[in-house]
């Protein structure tokens, strides 16, 4: 495979908007070759029988089942709230938005 040529990295730089100077661009030219010499290296490993995964243990989420359990009213909960409105705590307006 030809390796990433100067003027694909400007051309890419644009596409990022990144202003690169002259060595800049010899610079990432072969940094990226060798980014793409490693991922096409993976990939010769990687065999069809293989899922692609993240993580190489599966994962599970630990939850405990949602079960009602008493609780303060909305009465006990507002009771020493400095300032309350339709049942709910009123706080000050911090967007400047109604």
């Amino acid at each position: 495979m030809p390796g990433i040529s100067r003027e694909e990295v400007a051309h890419l730089a644009r596409l990022a908007r990144l202003e690169l100077k002259d060595e800049e661009l010899d610079h990432f030219a072969g940094q990226l070759d060798d980014i793409i010499g490693a991922v096409a290296t993976v990939s010769d490993v990687a065999d069809e029988d293989v899922p692609p995964t993240s993580h190489p243990l599966p994962l599970t989420n630990v939850m405990r089942p949602d079960e009602v359990r008493p609780s303060l009213t909305s009465a006990q909960a507002l009771d020493q709230a400095p300032a309350q409105e339709q049942q709910r705590f009123k706080v000050p307006q911090i967007l400047g938005e109604e």
